[in-house]
């Protein structure tokens, strides 16, 4: 019988991944993680983009950022709400994870900017959001663990660590590109 190391571990020299090994108990934490944090940012996203759950949809969604500076609000409003809805279902099914959690991550960044200044605490701090930024990060760099459509995708079925770092620098750059729009 295999030990639990075999299990995980690569296969050496051949590029091969190797065989799948069943659950254990940081894959179920891990998809826990993913669908809270995923479908509450696909719910966000859905307040911006449709009005559903008590948002104001890309009219008023797009009215809120208008007052914050950004150009083209409602375009940013649709952006926003595509990255949120989009990178929150990614994670939520564990399909192409780190570039779901760089979503959510670098939109994230823009709501720490936008309410930078109002403390730590909520409701007018950052804790909240800081949160699920550092969450989303976190699972760009462990991967969606093994209960996750990514694992049926043979480049990404052995998450590297290297795909969650560039991940994290593409949502870090596009936010700096995002914030430098907003007057």
């Amino acid at each position: 019988m295999a030990s639990a190391t075999t299990l995980s571990r690569p296969a050496a020299a051949s590029g091969q991944d190797a065989p799948a090994a069943p659950a254990r108990a940081y894959d179920v934490g891990l998809l826990v993680l993913r669908l809270v944090l995923g479908l509450t940012m696909a719910v966000h996203g859905a307040q911006k983009l449709f009005g559903w759950f008590g948002g104001g949809g890309v009219e008023g969604t797009g009215m809120f950022f208008a007052s914050l500076g950004y150009p083209s609000p409602e375009a940013f409003a649709v952006v926003a709400g595509l990255t949120e809805t989009l990178g929150g279902l990614g994670l939520a099914f564990g399909l192409l994870t780190p570039l779901a959690a760089a979503a959510v991550a670098g939109t994230m960044v823009n709501a720490i900017a936008v309410k930078w200044g109002g403390g730590f605490f909520a409701p007018e701090g950052v804790e909240y959001e800081l949160v699920l930024t550092l969450a989303a990060v976190a699972l760009a760099l462990t991967g969606p663990g093994r209960i996750a459509v990514d694992r049926l995708l043979p480049r990404l079925r052995s998450h590297r660590l290297e795909y969650g770092i560039a991940a994290v620098v593409l949502g870090a750059v596009v936010a700096g590109v995002t914030l430098l729009l907003r007057p």
